[in-house]
């Protein structure tokens, strides 16, 4: 039985990987020369090289219209404009995901409802109809870490409760389930393509959409100078307001990130096969170890993971005597040798944040998530103890398909389940299963992302 690195132990990684194993994103000539194009000629507040880029991002996509922002939270607050969110009604979402998912929904006078995850880290379809009430006016599905949700059976819900459904594609470009690309089943998609992000572009964020009128009023909310009648044609509530960004805020995009966006389309699929050759491998090692059971689709019906964004494993800390997440990960770190670091959890879970239960944005002396409902929402967050009782650690995020060493990322994990008993004396966490325990842990989480 081989000694533990964090105890003592020799560790299972005795050197540094390439760079390009983890190296993202991607930069080549082609982007410097087209990012410099924009420095040098004073491009950054102009149009063309965005307009250019939504063309190009709708084809690939698969839909009409695709509207570029600043970034993702500024698209996903345009999508609740365009549907006409407002005060009193209700949005349903997954209390795990990332805030800029449902946050601003209080700028609405709306009230986010918390639906349940699963094991995938998934929106619970089973948890759905739960949420819906009177009030409920949009789901806003989350393809969280890449994993498409199970749309037709949410698209069944929506339909069935006549409810507009948001797609956050942040995580997931080019994810597809059964066949479909995440962002093509709801009425609108939004998504995030930060620096960090699978589809990098610098700070941008981008909506799709098949209706044209969802596609105006998005347009009219953040962007002043195509809010004109050269670009709305069909939505005539809007015309008395031209030239002026009805939602009171500047979202167009700096064509900075829509050069380095035009690039990075250009070699995105090849890049995601790549990816998910490496992380494919690197699941079929892990699968097998008790207590662990990654993330991933099966593809047998088309669906697949588009570019893996930070990929977990779900981790059943009852195969371990209750030892912690933390504590597990802290020995597949010391096994890495600081080549890469193994972290656990998520985003944590937002019905558990001061700003779902307390937060007075509007100064009235009374909750923000509530200001406008004829109902106290947070008595619905008794629900969602199944989802305070899921856990998770992460993955490494393969670049590139490299079989040695992915095989000694993969080694770790197996090494610490193999003598995770000798974690468990000095495992001050385990108690709580090493998941957070809402925002007194959220500025620490933020640290290690």
């Amino acid at each position: 039985m081989s000694k533990l690195a964090l105890l003592g132990g020799e560790p299972i990684i005795k050197e540094m990987p390439d760079k390009s194993l983890f190296k993202w994103p991607i930069i080549t000539e082609e982007d410097k020369e087209a990012v410099m194009d924009v420095v040098v000629n004073n491009k950054f507040s102009f149009t063309d090289i965005t307009e250019k880029f939504q063309q190009q991002f709708a084809e690939w996509q698969g839909r009409k219209y695709a509207l570029a922002f600043t970034n993702g939270t500024m698209s996903l607050s345009a999508a609740m404009f365009a549907i006409g969110l407002g005060m009193g009604d209700e949005i349903i979402c997954p209390t795990k995901t990332y805030w800029g998912s449902i946050s601003q929904a209080i700028n609405f006078g709306a009230s986010a409802v918390f639906c349940n995850i699963n094991h995938k880290l998934s929106m619970d379809p089973e948890d759905l109809e739960r949420c819906i009430t009177p009030k409920t006016k949009a789901i806003m599905v989350v393809h969280y870490y890449a994993y498409p949700c199970e749309m037709d059976k949410i698209m069944e819900i929506a339909n069935k409760h006549g409810l507009y459904v948001i797609e956050d594609v942040s995580h997931a470009h080019g994810s597809k389930f059964k066949g479909t690309k995440c962002g093509n089943f709801g009425h609108i998609a939004a998504m995030s393509m930060m620096s960090t992000k699978a589809f990098a572009a610098g700070e941008l964020g981008m909506i799709v959409t098949d209706d044209k009128k969802l596609y105006e009023r998005a347009l009219a909310y953040g962007h002043y100078e195509r809010n004109n009648a050269a670009h709305i044609t069909e939505s005539d509530e809007l015309k008395d307001y031209f030239h002026i960004a009805i939602g009171g805020v500047k979202g167009r995009a700096n064509q900075v990130s829509s050069a380095l966006a035009i690039g990075q389309l250009k070699y995105f699929d090849e890049r995601s096969a790549e990816i998910r050759r490496a992380m494919n491998y690197f699941y079929d090692q892990i699968e097998g170890i008790p207590g662990l059971s990654p993330i991933r689709v099966d593809e047998s019906d088309g669906s697949s993971m588009g570019a893996f964004y930070s990929p977990m494993i779900s981790y059943y800390p009852e195969y371990f005597e209750g030892l912690s997440s933390k504590r597990f990960c802290q020995a597949v770190t010391a096994e890495w040798n600081k080549a890469s670091i193994c972290w656990e959890g998520a985003n944590f879970n937002l019905h558990t944040h001061n700003f779902f239960k307390t937060f007075d944005f509007y100064n009235t002396g009374k909750p923000s998530r509530i200001a406008f409902s004829d109902r106290d929402v947070r008595e619905d967050d008794k629900y969602l103890a199944p989802s305070d009782e899921i856990y998770n650690i992460s993955a490494p995020w393969f670049k590139h398909f490299d079989k040695e060493w992915i095989d000694l990322f993969a080694a770790a994990y197996r090494k610490v389940a193999e003598n995770y008993k000798d974690l468990l004396e000095g495992d001050t966490d385990k108690t709580q299963g090493g998941r957070w325990h809402g925002a007194e842990n959220a500025a620490d989480q933020q640290k290690k992302k």
